[in-house]
């Protein structure tokens, strides 16, 4: 068999990142909603305003950030503002369009936990925890989450809700008075999937290439739903995969303390 001319994470990334719009505002969580923000930014959306919760705006990082609270993210932004002006005047302001997450589990209305695993007051593992991503969920017009899919982070019933997706589906969202649509898409290492229009359930739409809808389906702790039509995404092109390598090449140096 060739050799593979991407990995399952350089295609995840170059998905997430194509769904970001040039121009908006993007409220980025750290770790791969930041690679792909990064990566949209130095491609096809340049103008597009990244924020992170520690109160940078318009930034521009060379590297990505290891926090919210590096450095970098302050030394390359266009201004810096206090966290309770981020979240009372831009979050919640209904000013930001575009919030992008990350989890450590999932379930199939898009509600994720960053928590525990476990019970709650004797948990297996001590997540990171809420930061600002309830309420990059609550009030974002529009949010995109990215995480590798398994039955260990896609599952039944989250052990903690940590940020609410479209609940309990339907308009549950809507009943709660929440604005915005909620999550839109879930981009894996092995597809995209996207609510249903009435039910809210993820339902899957796209496997990336060389992927089958069954493996996507195995790698799912709920009985998930497929679109009638599945479409394949668009493999990466030369350009994304330089763009994104340089950008992981960077980084790892700087972060090794290298020049």
């Amino acid at each position: 068999m060739p050799e593979a001319k991407y990995t399952a994470d350089e295609m995840m990334t170059i998905a997430a990142a194509r769904m970001i719009r040039n121009g908006a505002s993007c409220f980025v969580g750290i770790g791969l909603p930041s690679a792909a923000a990064n990566l949209a930014r130095l491609t096809h959306a340049p103008d597009t305003i990244l924020i992170y919760e520690s109160g940078c705006i318009g930034t521009k990082p060379t590297v990505l950030p290891l926090s919210i609270g590096d450095g970098e993210l302050s030394e390359t932004a266009e201004a810096v503002v206090s966290i309770p002006e981020i979240f009372a005047y831009w979050l919640q302001g209904g000013r930001i369009d575009l919030g992008f997450l990350g989890a450590a589990q999932i379930d199939r209305f898009a509600n994720i936990n960053t928590t525990v695993i476990g019970d709650y007051r004797k948990p297996t593992v001590r997540l990171p925890g809420a930061g600002g991503a309830p309420e990059i969920a609550a009030s974002s017009k529009e949010v995109l989450i990215t995480l590798r899919q398994n039955k260990r982070a896609f599952v039944d019933k989250l052990d903690f809700v940590t940020s609410g997706g479209h609940f309990s589906g339907g308009d549950s969202r809507v009943q709660m008075g929440l604005p915005g649509k909620g999550p839109t898409a879930v981009i894996t290492d092995l597809g995209i999937l996207t609510p249903d229009p009435t039910t809210k359930e993820l339902t899957l739409t796209s496997v990336h290439p060389g992927v089958t809808v069954e493996r996507v389906v195995e790698a799912t702790g709920w009985p998930l739903k497929v679109a009638a039509q599945v479409t394949t995404t668009q493999a990466p092109n030369e350009t994304e995969l330089t763009v994104l390598r340089d950008l992981n090449e960077r980084t790892a140096r700087a972060h090794a303390g290298e020049a």
